[in-house]
């Protein structure tokens, strides 16, 4: 029987889900665990409160909130708001990603990309519309329709009507509305490699529009810059023997220095920062390749697969070898 998202309140760590919410007053989800995955975000109207690791924030229209794994967390639609219009995707992000949100890093694992350009706004929509299509996918049935050929165009405005318009032509909804009045779309749990890929594409393409058109506000230019290398350096080759001496080098700062601007800028350390990356590394290799165990961690630059499957379990909730089994089961 196929898995649904509709009671994965806590999914698995390795289950990568899209959904789109449009939630009254009384909406709220509390973890007091956390979630094994990552969760993304991204407000089209309305505002929503969200609360994880001692950082509360407010959310409002073009602004996309990435919570880290882990860390107890808490969001709802606030007092006195009438609706909280959403997009929202469990996922476990790719060793690049850190290089962009790194410097909208808020504390708690959170990061907040605060005040997008309404220029930006419509086609990240569409790419969240393509994702919830191509969530479905298989490879042996036809690829679903573009969100752009359900009669989205230039016309709509920039504040996701066009892909809400899409989406209603698609048929992704499903139930009209919910109990409390908001839309419902079905939220789908992404069904194979192939469709994985297709997907953190277009999760890749929002963080890339929304990190890229705005900035972190209240942080010196010089700062966040310098940070940024480091991230890029360490996205790069995560697999390379980075230390906080030599990153400080590649970017020109006293080790003292460095760590605390990338601390502030990240609300992690430099070496923090690395093992998160190779482990992230490390689950690409599993699920593209043939590599063994062992073999994975040497690329991944683990000293050792026990230190490698100790890190491995702690990032994503279980060990390598089963994550493995759980993305590419064995077919008769």
């Amino acid at each position: 029987m196929p898995v649904t998202a509709e009671d994965l309140s806590v999914p698995a760590a390795e289950l990568m889900i899209v959904g789109h919410y449009d939630k009254a007053a009384g909406y709220a989800t509390r973890r007091p665990g956390g979630s094994p995955s990552w969760l993304l975000l991204w407000t089209e109207s309305g505002a929503g409160v969200v609360e994880q690791g001692g950082v509360s924030f407010r959310v409002e229209a073009g602004d996309l909130a990435v919570l880290g794994s882990g860390v107890a967390q808490h969001y709802r639609v606030p007092a006195g708001e009438g609706r909280w219009r959403f997009w929202w995707v469990h996922f476990q992000p790719r060793a690049a990603w850190a290089a962009w949100l790194g410097p909208h890093a808020v504390g708690g694992g959170c990061h907040v990309v605060a005040g997008v350009p309404e220029v930006v706004h419509e086609r990240i929509g569409l790419a969240f519309l393509r994702a919830l299509q191509d969530a479905r996918w298989t490879p042996d049935a036809p690829l679903p329709a573009g969100p752009a050929a359900s009669g989205t165009g230039p016309a709509a405005s920039g504040t996701g009507r066009a892909a809400s318009e899409a989406g209603r032509d698609g048929g992704e909804r499903a139930g009209g509305r919910d109990g409390r009045g908001g839309e419902v779309r079905v939220p789908a749990v992404v069904s194979g490699g192939a469709a994985r890929e297709l997907v953190m594409g277009a999760v890749e393409e929002v963080l890339v529009l929304a990190t890229a058109t705005a900035r972190p506000e209240g942080r010196g230019e010089e700062g966040d810059e310098r940070v940024r290398r480091a991230l890029s350096i360490i996205a790069a080759e995560p697999g390379a023997p980075h230390s906080v001496a030599s990153l400080a080098r590649a970017v020109a700062l006293s080790p003292s220095r460095f760590a605390h601007l990338f601390a502030e800028a990240t609300g992690q350390t430099p070496m923090q920062a690395v093992r998160r990356a190779r482990v992230r590394h490390a689950a690409s290799l599993l699920e593209v390749t043939d590599m063994d165990v062992g073999q994975v961690a040497a690329a991944s630059g683990f000293v050792s697969p026990f230190h490698f499957s100790r890190a491995f379990r702690k990032e994503y909730g279980l060990p390598p070898r089963d994550y493995r089994a759980r993305l590419r089961p064995i077919t008769g």
